[in-house]
């Protein structure tokens, strides 16, 4: 089945890791990647201020029904990553997150692991406070070979959300 996901993730520190991920997904057949942008165009965006940015997002998120949080050493801080988390849950997307501190950047160096507390992204049907850390499962890159998996943890995703 053809998916369409959004990456969210911290875009200055990881966006060279960002794309060693979303590359390898790509290539396959059926799936396109959101949540992009070169760097032109991002300083672009943010040039219009945080009404944009947030625009830009809700705009990414359309007709995706899943969103990879790929996450570094500051991912968990980053505030449009939680806006990004919120907005796909309101949406129903299926979610997963992925370490990806022991992929290179493009200098060659690795960076410490990050956690996975973004959080309240939501409340449920009987009103309690949803978390990404409790409800959703979180795989590292490398040590899960992440190249090989992440379609089969994407449509995991999907399903669990009904999707």
């Amino acid at each position: 089945m053809a998916r369409r996901a959004f990456f969210s993730f911290h875009y200055e520190n990881d966006v060279w890791r960002a794309n060693i991920v979303r590359n390898s997904w790509v290539t396959k057949e059926d799936r396109e990647a959101a949540g992009f942008v070169d760097a032109a165009d991002f300083e672009e965006v943010k040039k219009g201020g945080d009404a944009a940015i947030k625009k830009w997002i809700d705009n990414q998120l359309l007709n995706t029904s899943v969103t990879v949080v790929l996450i570094g050493t500051d991912t968990s801080n980053r505030p449009y990553v939680q806006y990004e988390l919120q907005k796909s849950y309101s949406r129903g997307n299926g979610m997963l997150g992925i370490y990806i501190h022991k992929l290179k950047d493009k200098n060659g160096n690795t960076s410490s692991k990050g956690d996975n507390m973004f959080g309240e992204i939501g409340k449920d049907s009987s009103g309690n406070s949803v978390y990404f850390s409790s409800g959703y499962t979180c795989y590292d890159w490398v040590d899960d070979d992440g190249y090989n998996n992440l379609g089969k943890w994407i449509e995991e995703a999907a399903k669990k959300a009904g999707k």
